[in-house]
């Protein structure tokens, strides 16, 4: 019996000195205690992407150092020229919640997910997941042929590819997905987006409601884009809540930006 309870303790030893030499490292290397073996995993945590006070986190890609400023806690976008600017990291899954308004009738604008961060020569935009922002009277400020106002699911929040993205929309208007209500509110007047993206799909609650979506992303990482285009547009309260990556391949994830 004494015999068997040496051989165990001498079969142990590896481990207990492999052990202690770990513990050594980390109290050497970090002055600090070895994490716990039953550590729980980091709890994602919302992150404010505008602090209110500067464009930190972001980069202009072709608009003009004029473009985008801060004035009272807000972002503002004078909506000239067309064209984006990028956050300065890329996202795979994550949550984004948005506040906008336009500041005049017919505004035109919208936040790009998983973009490619850039423009490509000839083009004012870049390629990516067009979350659009349309003030209500643009249907009736870009009518149809006959003169009748153009077609309301233009304003409803739609969600498409640009720039080549592709995807497959879940309330078809052609390629565009459309929501099944409107929920936008018109000029000088705050919306509010949440914005889900995990794993090439993307649903999107407007003001309080989940009403469109559209799933199959041919990107499912890339960088945030937030366009200029044409009006002055507001944004406020802009966080994001990083989830757990899938398994985006290389195909499906947009090239880093060097700085």
């Amino acid at each position: 019996m004494r015999m068997t309870s040496r051989i165990n303790v001498l079969g142990m030893l590896p481990c207990m000195i492999a052990g202690l030499l770990v513990s050594l490292a980390f109290e050497a290397d970090l002055g600090a205690e070895p994490p716990a073996a039953d550590a729980t995993p980091e709890i994602p945590q919302w992150v404010d992407l505008f602090n209110g006070r500067d464009l930190s986190g972001w980069a202009n890609v072709n608009t003009e150092p004029d473009t985008w400023s801060v004035k009272d806690g807000l972002l503002v976008c004078s909506g000239k020229p067309i064209g984006v600017m990028r956050s300065e990291k890329q996202y795979e899954n994550f949550i984004l919640h948005i506040e906008w308004r336009h500041m005049k009738a017919g505004g035109n604008s919208g936040v790009f997910a998983w973009s490619e961060g850039f423009v490509p020569e000839g083009s004012r935009l870049p390629k990516g997941m067009e979350i659009q922002m349309l003030e209500l009277d643009w249907v009736n400020q870009h009518p149809l042929k006959n003169g009748e106002p153009n077609h309301i699911g233009y304003i409803s929040g739609e969600l498409f590819g640009a720039g080549g993205l592709t995807a497959t929309p879940d309330n078809p208007r052609g390629r565009r997905s459309m929501s099944v209500e409107l929920r936008c509110k018109g000029v000088g007047q705050w919306n509010v987006y949440d914005v889900v993206c995990v794993d090439g799909t993307v649903k999107l609650a407007i003001n309080g409601k989940f009403v469109n979506s559209i799933r199959d992303s041919s990107v499912r990482k890339g960088y945030l884009c937030l366009e200029s285009e044409g009006s002055e547009i507001h944004f406020r309260n802009i966080r994001i809540l990083e989830l757990p990556p899938g398994i985006t391949t290389p195909e499906q994830t947009a090239k880093v930006i060097e700085e």
